[in-house]
C-alpha cells in the first residue's frame, strides 16, 4: 500500500505543474467558448457572419418571452456575444471578463428562458463549472493572456 500513495504521489506531483495545468486550462476555455460558439452559428445566416436570421427574432419575441428585454436589443445582443466572447477565449486574451460574461449570459437563460431544475443540471451547471475554473484559475499558459502578462512583468523590471 505505500508503493501505491507514493506512486499515485508522485503522479500528482507531476501532473501538478504549470503545462498540464495550462492544457486543462486550454480544454476549459476550448469547451465554454464551444458552447456559446455553436449556438451563435444557429443564429446566423450564410450571407455573412454578422448576418442575423430574422427567425431570431421570432424566436426570442414567442419562445424566450420571459427576457427582461425587447427582442430588437437581445438577439443582436446575444449573437455577437455567442460571437466575441468565445473567440476571445480561444485565444485566452481577456479570458476571465469572457468567461465572466458567458456565465451571465447562462445565468440569464437559466431565469428568464428555461427556469427549471432540469435545465440547470444539464446545460447551466456545465457552463457554471467551466466559467468559474478559468475566472478563478485565469487563461494558463497556453494564452495571449499569460503573453501579456510576462510582457508586463518583464518591462515592470
Amino acid at each position: 500500500m505505500p508503493q501505491i500513495n507514493a506512486m499515485w504521489s508522485g503522479l500528482v506531483r507531476n501532473l501538478s505543474n504549470r503545462f498540464f495545468e495550462g492544457i486543462a486550462l486550454l480544454l476549459a476555455r476550448t469547451a465554454l467558448g464551444l458552447i456559446f460558439f455553436r449556438s451563435y452559428q444557429t443564429k446566423v445566416t450564410d450571407e455573412g457572419w454578422f448576418a442575423i436570421d430574422q427567425t431570431q427574432y421570432l424566436l426570442f419575441a414567442n419562445e424566450f418571452t420571459g427576457l427582461p428585454l425587447s427582442p430588437e436589443i437581445a438577439v443582436p445582443l446575444t449573437t455577437y456575444s455567442e460571437f466575441l466572447f468565445p473567440i476571445l477565449l480561444f485565444a485566452g486574451l481577456a479570458s476571465r471578463i469572457s468567461a465572466s460574461a458567458l456565465a451571465v449570459m447562462a445565468l440569464v437563460i437559466q431565469a428568464f428562458v428555461f427556469p427549471s431544475l432540469d435545465h440547470f443540471f444539464g446545460w447551466a451547471i456545465t457552463v457554471f463549472a467551466l466559467a468559474a475554473i478559468v475566472i478563478s484559475r485565469g487563461a494558463g499558459v497556453f494564452s495571449i493572456d499569460a503573453l501579456l502578462a510576462r510582457g508586463w512583468t518583464m518591462r515592470a523590471r
